[in-house]
């Protein structure tokens, strides 16, 4: 088979089933692993799709963002892991930004008040959890985006304004190895960035299911923030090592 037809058959597959393993292109091409992975190489390259573990999956839409009830059910364990270790980064007296998002919310289980730290979010279902566990906690003004429950616009980024951060802590829907940070929401993607560029430390939480997509806003360059992520093969991680810092939380 030729490569064209492979790439075409690749491709097709993933619009069928989203996701594909290496085993099951090898027998329905007919030809060996190491072409395959070739293949899937570059596909990714030219962004059709995302190399996944023993695999590959098709990239989701770009202005594509589930709400929260559907990404709050999706990789619990993963998220838990990695904001257990993004919560010991955390150190007496900081002053901390908290992103909205399904991941950053489930650093607060680790948190305690007697750490003395202070808390700024725009994430509405981050105020029940740290008031519960006593954190000196402020809300940004702005619009809430029913969606992710995230306090965003003109408003937000005024109250963001007025804050300096020692770490901060985002979400995002896709990370890049070129193309960097993004998410769909261009509004949601200014306060992000906003937020990097008031902090001393930034880190990007986001499970394996995130690297190798792109969505439509831009928040950054790859460099702007340490990944903390799980799960990740060995060819895929120095990938990114080649742009910035990178956490690898091996499954707890």
């Amino acid at each position: 088979m030729l490569t064209p037809e492979r790439h075409s058959l690749i491709l097709q597959l993933l619009k069928e089933k989203n996701t594909v393993k290496i085993q099951e292109l090898v027998e329905q091409t007919n030809t060996s692993e190491s072409t395959i992975r070739r293949d899937l190489t570059q596909l990714e390259e030219d962004k059709f799709l995302k190399r996944v573990h023993g695999g590959a999956a098709r990239l989701q839409g770009k202005l594509q963002e589930p709400d929260l009830v559907e990404k709050s059910a999706k990789n619990l364990h993963e998220k838990a892991d990695i904001a257990k270790y993004a919560a010991s980064l955390i150190e007496e007296g900081d002053c901390i930004f908290l992103d909205a998002g399904t991941t950053t919310v489930q650093m607060i289980d680790y948190l305690s008040e007697d750490q003395n730290i202070v808390v700024v979010t725009n994430g509405l279902t981050n105020i029940d959890p740290l008031m519960k566990k006593g954190i000196k906690t402020y809300l940004i003004g702005g619009y809430l985006k029913p969606g992710t429950g995230a306090m965003i616009g003109r408003g937000a980024l005024n109250g963001l304004e007025n804050y300096r951060f020692d770490k901060c802590f985002l979400g995002v829907n896709g990370i890049h190895s070129e193309l960097g940070y993004t998410t769909p929401d261009p509004d949601e993607a200014f306060i992000k960035q906003s937020a990097l560029q008031l902090a001393r430390e930034c880190f990007v939480l986001a499970d394996d299911s995130k690297l190798g997509e792109i969505s439509f806003a831009k928040i950054a360059n790859l460099s702007a923030a340490t990944i903390i992520t799980n799960n990740v093969e060995e060819e895929t991680l120095l990938i990114y090592q080649e742009n910035t810092a990178i956490k690898v939380v091996k499954e707890q």
